[in-house]
């Protein structure tokens, strides 16, 4: 039987888009296309995993139209959760080529696999869903972090915008900010110098304290949501305000 919905996910080989991953993949009436650099070889029929470099836009460009198979599909869903915490140093000490590959992959790369998940499916009758995942630093400056605080803040007001043009197309749009999750990204964040990042005994206390959610359990959040999107008005949500049933 054919699947009934459609998933495309960016950065599906660790952390949390693996972990969402491994969530629809529990469900049957799911096809999933599945976007990264590299490959698991799942060998899962339901699962199409296509390697891309989100930083090559040239290159995302020319592969869109094997992004977003056609059909008739319940429910499509769009998750833009590949990203980059770039380099953790103080404005005056960053370099250009990795300003570029952060605005790349945390923003350029989700703005446009949004408008051409728009393009294809707008004429789709069932459920239309875009979730970018973003990051609480979208709305709060840290020094050390220009580059990552900059594309989720970008990313924000863009998913904010596009809601506003999507609304007669039937599509929502969901900027999530997933909290603090124990993925290799805080592993690389606890290796920034002090000098260069002030709250990095924060961060390091995060880990040695316990605060760290696992990718699954947020995993499961973002699935509520996108289960259950008219309990979600707002385009700006964050998995520390809601509460599983």
């Amino acid at each position: 039987m054919k699947p009934k919905s459609l998933l495309i996910l960016t950065g599906h080989t660790k952390g949390l888009g693996k972990a969402i991953l491994d969530k629809f993949l529990s469900l049957e009436n799911y096809q999933i296309v599945a976007i990264s650099r590299t490959s698991l070889d799942l060998g899962n029929f339901r699962v199409t995993e296509i390697k891309l470099d989100l930083n090559d836009l040239e290159g995302v460009d020319a592969k869109l139209s094997d992004l977003f198979p056609a059909g008739e599909y319940e429910k499509v869903i769009l998750i833009n959760n590949a990203g980059w915490i770039g380099e953790i140093k103080p404005v005056g000490k960053l370099q250009p080529s990795a300003i570029q590959k952060v605005m790349n992959l945390n923003l350029l790369a989700p703005m446009i696999l949004s408008n051409a998940f728009v393009k294809v499916y707008s004429k789709t009758i069932g459920q239309k869903l875009i979730c970018n995942i973003s990051s609480g630093a979208a709305h709060k400056p840290l020094p050390g972090w220009a580059e990552y605080c900059s594309s989720k803040a970008g990313l924000a007001m863009f998913s904010k915008v596009a809601a506003e043009d999507f609304k007669e197309k039937g599509f929502r749009v969901f900027s999530l900010a997933p909290g603090i999750i124990d993925t290799e990204m805080q592993a690389e964040i606890r290796k920034a110098d002090l000098s260069d990042f002030p709250a990095w005994d924060r961060f390091v206390s995060y880990k040695s304290e316990g605060q760290l959610s696992t990718a699954e359990e947020i995993a499961e959040k973002v699935f509520y949501l996108l289960s259950n999107p008219d309990l979600f008005q707002e385009v700006i949500q964050d998995v520390r305000n809601f509460e599983l049933p």
